[in-house]
């Protein structure tokens, strides 16, 4: 569904993203690990048009990327959670959830019922600021903002960053719902690996821009954890 293929990218002179190749099969919960500092948000950002990319390619079932601003991205169907959700904090739920409708088919304006089906506490507090929830509700609030758009691809980058752990087990639940049941398609930044293995088929490993390993979730190793993932 997703390919990225040879993709580099720079920082100034520092040469960040290294040839790197990520391919997420569609339907499927593809996580993104590493330590800090090795390239995952970047790799994110590079997806989502937020930064420019040196050479390489970034294909959306069969269609390139690189030619299309974000908001374009978008509507190709790529909802994004970034890290640190970066909600609206003085506009109500209802208002940031609202943000996401123009990009929706012309004419919906509405948002979907399902946005509450999913989080409840959301429709509780919807004429809330957003700055006024907690943490783990304001996680809800940025995923829910992005499946607004009604993607076919959702791309969160460390969700349970920051959030209690009855709201990370919460929002593991609700990604796993979304591939399992609704067949969403996603791919995920997260470092804490109980979590990674709970709801990921598939895992890429980055190290120093580079993508060094991936397959399936079950064939992430003790050897692969310990040089690429232990602090």
């Amino acid at each position: 569904m997703l390919s990225v293929q040879g993709l580099n990218q720079y920082y100034g002179e520092s040469h960040t993203l290294w040839d790197l190749n990520l391919e997420i099969p569609q339907g499927k919960c593809t996580v993104l690990m590493g330590r800090n500092g090795v390239g995952k948000t970047t790799l994110l950002q590079c997806i989502m048009g937020l930064i420019k990319v040196e050479s390489g390619d970034i294909r959306l079932n069969d269609t390139s990327l690189l030619a299309l601003d974000a908001e374009e991205r978008s509507r190709h169907g790529i909802g994004y959670v970034p890290q640190g959700r970066q909600i609206f904090p003085l506009l109500s739920v209802e208002e940031n959830l609202q943000i996401g409708l123009p990009i929706r088919a012309k004419g919906d304006r509405d948002i979907p019922a399902f946005i509450f089906d999913i989080f409840p506490v959301l429709d509780e507090m919807r004429h809330r600021r957003g700055g006024d929830l907690s943490g783990g509700q304001q996680q809800q609030l940025a995923i829910a903002r992005a499946l607004v758009i009604n993607p076919s691809l959702l791309i969160l980058d460390e969700p349970t960053e920051g959030i209690q752990p009855n709201i990370v087990q919460e929002i593991g639940d609700i990604i796993r719902m979304l591939n399992q049941k609704l067949g969403l398609t996603v791919l995920l930044v997260e470092q804490k690996l109980p979590f990674a293995r709970k709801v990921g088929d598939a895992f890429c490993i980055l190290d120093r821009g580079k993508d060094v390993a991936s397959g399936a979730m079950d064939t992430l190793d003790d050897h692969l954890i310990k040089e690429y993932l232990t602090v």
